[in-house]
């Protein structure tokens, strides 16, 4: 029974990771790149998989502009610098208006946007805005590994010769540390696929370097879409643990207020008949 428990929880996981678009649209991506990585540019069924699979991942980022557009105009968090602030905001404006040239791209590409010579040029604008994201991001991420590792070393001091990993704050820093650490790695490798894409370099970065970063790089936004998983399936748990008790002391804040009356309604019974 532990064992079939156990399997029943893990494919629970699998079945929320595959429900969310963005971790299909990942799996899409190591494939394509995978493909582009096995063809090196040569026509053949690696090729047909890797335009294939990328028309189809199109369709799963329609409209996704939004959330970068809203994470533009959204508040940021106090106490950070202004050129970080700078930064992010670049990174979300460069993102939203990939995701949204991108949509041209999709619609010529399925015939509906008939202009072909104006979709080539909207598609390589929309290839430097994302390079230009990415390029944000690896500076944002720098940044804030900088302030990160200053106020873990402050905790280092403040605890002396306690142990570090027993305090809260500090595992906490280090495990926001280590994601930061690996979408730094990410973005920088990020930049490379957008130079092969628009083919800047193409005596360097040739259709199979594209392909091999390109792949790394979608192993890792896998990862990252799955830690997210693990992590909202957690904070989902406490929520139910919490609402469970929440629950049972409000259950029993009900019988204590029952009791209550009772044992007042038989205390003034008491005292009337003491007085008749």
């Amino acid at each position: 029974m532990c064992t079939l428990d156990a399997t029943r929880a893990e494919l629970a996981l699998v079945v929320l990771y595959l429900n969310k678009a963005e971790a299909r649209d990942k799996i899409c991506r190591a494939i394509q790149y995978g493909s582009k990585f096995v063809s090196n540019g040569q026509p053949g069924t690696a090729q047909n998989v890797d335009k294939s699979t990328s028309l189809a991942r199109k369709v799963f980022r329609l409209f996704k502009f939004v959330n970068d557009l809203h994470a533009l105009i959204s508040p940021t968090p106090q106490g950070t610098p202004l050129p970080l602030i700078l930064l992010g905001k670049s990174k979300n404006a460069l993102l939203s208006t990939f995701l949204f040239l991108d949509q041209i791209v999709w619609l010529s590409r399925s015939g509906i946007y008939k202009n072909k010579e104006r979709a080539e040029q909207i598609g390589r604008i929309s290839l430097f805005c994302w390079m230009g994201s990415s390029i944000c991001t690896t500076l944002v991420e720098l940044g804030e590994l900088g302030r990160l590792s200053a106020s873990m070393k402050k905790i280092e001091k403040e605890l002396k010769g306690s142990d570090k990993h027993k305090n809260e704050e500090y595992r906490s820093k280090l495990q926001n540390s280590n994601d930061r650490s690996l979408a730094l790695v990410k973005a920088a490798i990020d930049i490379v696929v957008a130079v092969g894409l628009l083919q800047l370099a193409p005596k360097k970065v040739t259709p199979r370097v594209t392909g091999g970063f390109g792949f790394a790089s979608s192993l890792i936004s896998c990862y990252q879409a799955a830690s997210f998983t693990s992590k909202v399936q957690e904070k989902l748990k406490d929520e139910r643990q919490i609402r469970r008790l929440q629950a049972s002391l409000s259950l029993n804040n009900q019988y204590s207020l029952v009791l209550t009356k009772l044992i007042v309604f038989l205390s003034c019974k008491s005292c009337y008949w003491d007085f008749t």
